[in-house]
């Protein structure tokens, strides 16, 4: 059966309709905004990591040249503090006291870049300067930084009233099971390692506009986000107003990757300023307070043990994780390692699970969502577990991921966490990848590279994630006067290409072209409310939502077109703009449609998908490297993808969106690395220092899909955003490990896998 692909429809590998404007760089930021009488906010931030602290005087800064304000904590009584309401239940039963982050410290500081005093000025430069004068007295304290060191008894505490540097601890599985299944265990394989933590590094630093609209007696914030009204929901509760009484609005934005879900400190500061002066307030972030102040991620110490039988099947699995919260609780920050470590099984059928996990504060920038959240730190830990098993036992790691996974007869399947997997063949895709990826052909091509003396390795990594959570993204479309289309969503484009993909839902149902859809996000005033972006959940649930909406607005036009060309609605088929009566040439167009439409009800379609449990993309990657010995410098020589997304919406995009992911999980993998010194000093605070991956650091990545169709999901999509990442971290590391475990007998590196660290690896392993 010959299938059809749609012109503009799903399946259909339309271009984005954004990149005309950004590559003319016709983009609208929150930095190129400039309204009338703007003026420009400064942050005084900390430079010690921990200490408490006086503000001797701000007299100074307040009579420095085009200086209009100076504010300190002590003004900001009226405001709350940045809360967290993602605390988990802890095996007690009950939930661990946070530590909120406020907008200004009055006392102490608890890491560099702590906020101290904002001052608003003519420029950003006088704010800066004036920001130099205010007098503060820092009582300097030794600082906590380490997460491996967090707990010892020398360690100094963050929070000294707590007692202690942890902050919570959780529990998930069944630890007698578990014990039994250890217990009669005929191998138990061990492995530890760090999982480093990533500063995010999106193209646009974050910025925001703080207005005070007299008129309408409420503010106004422009900031680049992942969520409109999330942000509307939190800084009303900090200023104690009703949601009506803020307007956010979003626009383009540079990059999100989770971290700019978040609410911080600077946006409730340039409100703040732009009621007291009455004028608009702009703050921007420049590289150094991101690699500062912007919620990091990852940042876990690992150690895990696997139970085998003789034949290599996995009869129960422990864990025990230490998650860096940094020095205060962040908006997600508790739930990031909960929702990973109920990945820990992922696509294996193991029958027992201990897993503890016990957060931490440390004297670091707070640490949070970031691409995958939790997911990628649960793939790495078990991919990179997995195949030490196989080495242990002498099986090949294809072989034994083969032996354990969940096979597709035992699907719904409800992992030893409560997760229930609706479908998937990993087998399947694995296959298909060693196929693509010509494994078996590897030795060969290993003789090549040892005969340039130049060491050989392959990894791969079979992922499974979670997204879409449980929830809706309603939709709402309406027909313009001029023919075009409307679409209104609570979703955010960060760079994933909204306006193309959901033009696409919508012009399945229409039949009409995409530049005639317009998608409106990133404005509270449009829309009561709305789930944002995060989790994969855009297309999963926003797209459904959108694809029925599509259709309530197509039967809608119908009915219309029915009455204006006298005939039954189901006789009216839409194309290309116009209404048709079957098998004739009468026609109406979508204009006049919209003229003869009797309310603006009848112009107006909705929709909205409820979904009750997450979706599972899930796929296999091999990463094939070469070292250098001499340098200790990895080439990736081969990537190959093999996924299972559900449905693809569109191919081109889809690809776009994992080979981001691929090139953040690898960068993990071997470059990127956040290091504090012992008294808490970001050491790697900028592109000098930390190692962003490039795009010389790759080679063309083979990419395609084997896709099962999700059940849950009523198109069967599964998702795709943050698949790259959690599936290319292991299998990078796994494919650097297996290459100096070839050469050198190297069973374990740390990441990232630099070439000083895989050079004094090979140094000290060689004589041996």
């Amino acid at each position: 059966m010959t299938v059809v692909t749609p012109k503009f429809g799903m399946g259909a590998s339309v271009l984005r309709r954004e990149d005309q404007a950004f590559i003319k760089g016709e983009g609208r930021y929150t930095d190129d905004i400039s309204p009338a009488g703007l003026l420009h906010g400064y942050v005084l931030r900390s430079p010690v990591a921990k200490a408490s602290f006086t503000i001797a005087s701000t007299e100074a800064a307040t009579a420095a040249p085009g200086v209009h304000l100076v504010l300190t904590s002590a003004d900001l009584a009226h405001l709350g503090k940045l809360k967290s309401g993602v605390m988990q239940r802890q095996p007690d039963g009950t939930k661990a006291p946070t530590r909120d982050i406020p907008i200004l410290c009055s006392d102490r500081v608890n890491y560099v870049g702590d906020a101290v005093a904002f001052v608003v000025a003519d420029s950003r430069a006088l704010a800066q300067d004036a920001a130099e004068m205010v007098e503060v007295d820092y009582d300097s304290e030794d600082a906590a930084s380490g997460t491996a060191t967090a707990l010892d008894e020398a360690t100094p505490l963050v929070w000294p009233e707590l007692g202690s540097n942890r902050a919570f601890t959780y529990h998930i599985g069944d630890k007698a099971r578990t014990a039994a299944a250890f217990a009669k265990a005929a191998h138990v394989t061990r492995i530890e390692f760090v999982n480093n933590r990533l500063v995010c590094n999106y193209m646009e630093p974050r910025s925001a506009i703080g207005e005070w609209n007299v008129d309408e007696n409420r503010f106004v914030l422009t900031t680049g986000s992942q969520g409109v009204h999330s942000m509307q929901y939190i800084i009303a509760d900090l200023f104690k107003i009703k949601k009506s009484e803020l307007r956010v609005i979003t626009p383009d934005v540079g990059g999100g990757f989770g971290p700019k879900s978040f609410v911080y400190r600077e946006y409730p500061l340039v409100l703040e300023a732009a009621k007291r002066l009455g004028r608009p307030v702009k703050w921007a972030g420049d590289r150094t307070e991101h690699f500062l102040t912007d919620a990091q991620g990852r940042d876990n110490v690992v150690q895990a043990e696997m139970a085998l039988d003789k034949d290599g099947r996995f009869l129960g699995m422990k864990v025990e994780l230490l998650a860096n919260m940094g020095a205060y609780v962040s908006q997600y920050g508790p739930f990031i390692p909960y929702v990973g470590v109920t990945m820990s099984t992922g696509v294996y059928d193991i029958g027992a699970l201990d897993v503890s996990v016990t957060g931490l504060y440390t004297n670091t920038c707070p640490v949070d969502a970031y691409r995958g959240a939790g997911r990628p730190e649960a793939a790495l830990l078990l991919e990179k577990l997995v195949d030490a098993c196989a080495h242990d036992l002498g099986l090949p790691v294809e072989e034994i991921r083969r032996k354990n996974f969940i096979r597709p007869e035992q699907f719904p399947y409800r992992t030893q966490t409560g997760r229930l997997y609706d479908t998937g063949e990993f087998a399947g895709h694995m296959d298909r990848a060693i196929e693509q990826a010509e494994w078996k052909a590897f030795p060969k091509r290993l003789e090549l590279s040892k005969a340039g003396g130049k060491v050989r390795g392959i990894g791969m990594a079979t992922y499974i994630e979670a997204c879409a959570f449980p929830g809706s993204e309603p939709a709402f479309v309406e027909l313009n006067g001029d023919g075009t289309v409307t679409l209104k969503i609570g979703t955010q484009t960060n760079g994933q290409g909204h306006a193309t993909a959901y033009a696409q839902f919508l012009s399945e149902k229409l039949d009409l072209p995409i530049e005639k859809i317009h998608v409106r996000q990133g404005d509270t005033d449009e829309l009561k409310d709305g789930g944002g972006t995060g989790g994969s959940r855009s297309i999963p649930l926003g797209g459904v939502s959108a694809s029925r909406a599509g259709e309530d607005l197509a039967n809608k036009i119908r009915r219309i077109a029915a009455d204006e060309l006298e005939a039954s609605a189901g006789d009216i088929e839409l194309s290309d703009g116009v209404a048709r009566i079957v098998g004739t040439d009468r026609t109406i167009d979508f204009s006049s449609i919209a003229k003869a439409a009797k309310t603006p009800d009848d112009l107006k379609g909705f929709g909205e998908f409820v979904q009750d449990e997450c979706t599972y993309p899930n796929g296999t990657h091999i990463c094939e490297v070469e070292i250098d010995p001499d340098t200790g410098t990895t080439d990736i020589v081969r990537y190959t993808i093999v996924d299972d997304f559900g449905v693809t919406v569109n191919p081109i995009l889809l690809a776009g969106q994992v080979h981001g992911g691929v090139v953040q999980g690898i960068g993990q993998a071997l470059t990127e690395d956040t290091v504090y010194g012992e008294d808490g000093q970001l050491l790697t605070a900028s592109f000098m220092d930390y190692a962003m991956p490039r795009a010389d650091n790759f080679p063309f990545f083979h990419f395609e899909t084997r896709n099962v169709p999700s059940t849950t999901n009523a198109l069967g999509i599964k998702g795709a955003g943050e698949a790259g990442t959690i599936g290319a971290t292991p299998a990078a590391l796994n494919a650097v490990t297996d290459a100096l475990w070839r050469a050198y007998g190297i069973r374990h590196i740390e990441m990232p896998a630099t070439p000083a660290r895989i050079w004094a690896a090979i140094q000290e392993a060689s004589p041996a």
